[in-house]
């Protein structure tokens, strides 16, 4: 993704703001326009559906469907039935992330 738009608000915001001296204001407005282009202010983790399921975004259809039918067959709320509701409260929880990762996948493929 190459984002230009922090770095131009930057510039300008910093020149208006250091009025003083607008050209450290402006260094600094870039500087920080860049850092919110590249995307460093992130606030807590990037979901990657990939990642969910073990795989790099590189993998083919079979692969992804694979990985899938897998990791469903391990962590189905309805395999760990006769478990403690601890490890079933996890299946389930870890069921809905591979099926949310599977679907955002298929969503991405789509387009």
């Amino acid at each position: 993704m190459n984002r230009w738009y922090g770095k131009l608000l930057g510039l300008v915001a910093g020149a208006l703001l250091f009025r003083a001296n607008p050209l450290f204001g402006a260094v600094v407005g870039m500087l920080l326009g860049h850092a919110f282009d590249r995307d460093w202010f992130r606030i807590g983790p990037r979901e990657n559906p990939y990642a969910e399921l073990g795989l790099t975004s590189d993998a083919s259809d079979a692969e992804i469907d694979q990985a899938y039918r897998r990791l469903m067959s391990q962590y189905h709320p309805d395999k760990v039935a006769g478990a403690a509701p601890e490890l079933r409260a996890q299946a389930e929880k870890r069921a809905r992330a591979i099926n949310a990762a599977y679907d955002r996948i298929r969503t991405l493929r789509r387009r």
